[in-house]
């Protein structure tokens, strides 16, 4: 009989964490300015939605035509994010981009979705990053409150369901479900 007996338990020193191998990618200058741009202007009601591709553009985003985002879309990093054209970004969406989002054209990211890049290695004793991009390729939906995690593709037409996690790509017109009936 095999032995499936657990692994032993990780003592965490996260006083010992570093971010090890972690470049933020801008000057803590231009991170600063995002972040008061971000949080004073971006997620705003009143800043025009067609107003903030441009300056996502500003930050050094990869923005195409016809992109719609809504208020309250949090984006962590904009010079680590690529969206093709005719993309919807709903409200309240959280971008949190550590590594590159790439999202395809004719995508739909509902509201309340996170798409998140970061992670931590789990059995690291400081816990250190465990990154990984995003990929949303042409026609994908990510529905309301979904989660797409790091390293994920979401693959052509493929759907991420209300409140589901795509942890592992998800292929071509599959759909992630949270397993209850509909």
């Amino acid at each position: 009989m095999a032995d499936t007996a657990a692994p032993p338990a990780v003592e965490r020193s996260l006083r010992g964490f570093v971010g090890a191998g972690y470049d933020k990618g801008r000057p803590l200058l231009v991170q600063a300015a995002w972040f008061a741009v971000l949080n004073l202007v971006f997620v705003q009601w009143w800043f025009p939605a067609r107003w903030r591709p441009a300056l996502l553009r500003a930050f050094g985003a990869r923005i195409g035509h016809r992109v719609l985002i809504r208020h309250r879309v949090r984006v962590h990093w904009p010079w680590r994010l690529e969206i093709a054209d005719d993309v919807w970004i709903g409200e309240g969406a959280w971008l949190l981009n550590l590594e590159q989002i790439t999202i395809g054209s004719n995508v739909c990211v509902s509201q309340g979705a996170l798409l998140c890049t970061g992670s931590h290695q789990r059995r690291h004793r400081t816990f250190e990053f465990d990154n990984g991009p995003i990929r949303l390729e042409p026609g994908a939906w990510v529905a309301a409150r979904a989660v797409v995690l790091r390293g994920v593709t979401v693959g052509r037409g493929a759907v991420v369901g209300a409140s589901a996690v795509a942890h592992r790509d998800v292929g071509p017109g599959a759909v992630v479900t949270t397993g209850v009936a509909a």
